[in-house]
């Protein structure tokens, strides 16, 4: 499972011209599901996602997380994450899951960021034409995989 990862100061995503949801200052996260991946990567990446500590304290230094701040969370499928390139010019996405097996661990990612957050995490729709706006704060994007832990 493999995230990308932007600290906002807002975001917001669009679906058939109509925004779908959006936060204020917190984290956009893209999220994308591989076929190796299991109910344990979820896990881990939203524990690790919900502990970054990437807002900065009253020194202007990276010492807070997401919950620290009270910040929101935005959660956007993308399959596309898995891109394999090595080989000519048009990726090959046969390393991402297929909806059956992604949308579960889609919802248990999401499920876990509520249950540590204690607050709702918002979502774009899984496997829909989205449009994503966001004002990335700092400019600061981390990628976490939960292959490389």
């Amino acid at each position: 499972m493999r995230a990308v990862i932007q600290r906002v100061s807002r975001a917001h995503v669009t679906i058939d011209g109509k925004i779908h949801n959006e936060i204020g200052a917190g984290l956009l996260i893209l999220l994308g599901i591989e076929t190796a991946d299991v109910n344990s990567d979820s896990t881990y990446l939203a524990s690790k996602i919900s502990a970054m500590r990437i807002f900065n304290d009253e020194s202007q230094l990276m010492n807070r997380s997401v919950l620290d701040v009270g910040g929101e969370m935005l959660v956007i499928s993308q399959f596309t994450l898995h891109a394999q390139t090595r080989k000519g010019n048009r990726p090959s996405f046969i390393k991402a899951a297929r909806p059956e097996q992604a949308i579960p661990l889609y919802e248990s990612f999401i499920e876990q960021l509520q249950s540590i957050s204690g607050r709702p995490v918002k979502t774009g729709v899984f496997g829909a034409d989205m449009k994503v706006s966001l004002v990335n704060d700092g400019p600061v994007t981390i990628i976490i995989d939960s292959r490389d832990c």
